[in-house]
């Protein structure tokens, strides 16, 4: 059983049914399953996917995206002042954007197994308390 912390970018295409994308998110799904691994990911990830239906009006899908947030299928990292000073770190030492810092620094700070994300920059960054990054396309899962 792994922690495994999931970015932005892939719940938007697992919920948008991103064509090229949504068949290697399915199969991690399902070994994630199959492992009894924990899907994760911070309460800031919530925020950055409900701005665009927000933006545009499209209740419906902000009502889904709540829902699925406050379901039991993940677990939600807060973004607290012990993850502010492991953020302060990363942006201190790394040439990492402010969201992708809060990223690392939530999943820092909760010990994760994995983080996954489709952004080839981040895959090469180490950051204590994360044991591997690594990009939709590798084979980890």
């Amino acid at each position: 059983m792994s922690l495994v912390y999931w970015d932005t970018m892939l719940f938007a295409y697992l919920f948008e049914g991103h064509s090229e994308f949504k068949p290697r998110l399915a199969h991690i799904v399902h070994r994630m399953e199959e492992r009894g691994d924990t899907l994760c990911t911070s309460v800031f990830t919530v925020g950055e996917l409900l701005a665009g239906p927000s933006r545009t009006q499209r209740w419906d899908e902000v009502s889904k995206l709540r829902a699925f947030f406050r379901s039991t299928e993940l677990r939600l990292l807060e973004f607290k002042l012990s993850t502010a000073e492991i953020f302060a770190e990363i942006r201190s030492r790394a040439s990492t954007s402010s969201g992708d810092a809060i990223h690392l620094a939530c999943a820092a700070e909760a010990r994760v197994d994995l983080f996954l994300t489709h952004d080839k920059r981040l895959a090469k960054k180490i950051v204590p308390g994360i044991q591997f990054i690594a990009t939709l396309d590798s084979n980890i899962l």
